[in-house]
């Protein structure tokens, strides 16, 4: 989903968008599911020329717990904030700007890259699972299964 920004660029103000990004643009991300798409409340805001884009995301994923392999539902909202940029001076990449040349926002990408970032290279179902055992595979949150083995 594509925005252009062209407007917003050239006069002071604010301007809120709601939009969502839908389960078919969200299927060919590997190693995750979405089961509901992602919904964008968007504000671009320009003050004296300054074009920043504050954004909040709510997300719905289904993932399994990296301990005990539980599944598991992951609801995020998450805020998200960048300044904007038709080109840079010197030209080169800069990671602090959101540089948008032809004026059109593409808010899809931004939204999964700041997504993605943000998710937790570990998920668990709680913050005290106890895994499987290393030895019979057992739900030791469940169960003791008699075995001896460490602690994470």
């Amino acid at each position: 989903m594509t925005i252009n920004v062209s407007d917003i660029f050239e006069n002071v103000g604010e301007y809120p968008y709601k939009a969502e990004i839908s389960l078919e643009e969200l299927k060919g991300l590997k190693g995750f599911e979405f089961i509901s798409p992602i919904s964008l409340d968007i504000l671009f805001r320009n003050r004296a020329g300054i074009v920043t884009l504050e954004y909040s995301a709510e997300s719905e994923l289904s993932v399994k717990c990296d301990r005990c392999l539980k599944p598991i539902i992951r609801r995020e909202k998450k805020s998200f904030e960048h300044v904007m940029a038709h080109s840079l001076a010197n030209g080169d990449e800069n990671d602090d700007y959101i540089v948008v040349p032809d004026y059109v926002a593409d808010m899809t990408e931004i939204a999964l890259t700041d997504i993605l970032l943000e998710f937790p290279s570990k998920i668990l179902c709680t913050d005290d699972c106890k895994g499987l055992c290393p030895v019979c595979g057992t739900d030791l949150n469940e169960t003791d299964c008699g075995h001896t083995h460490s602690e994470d």
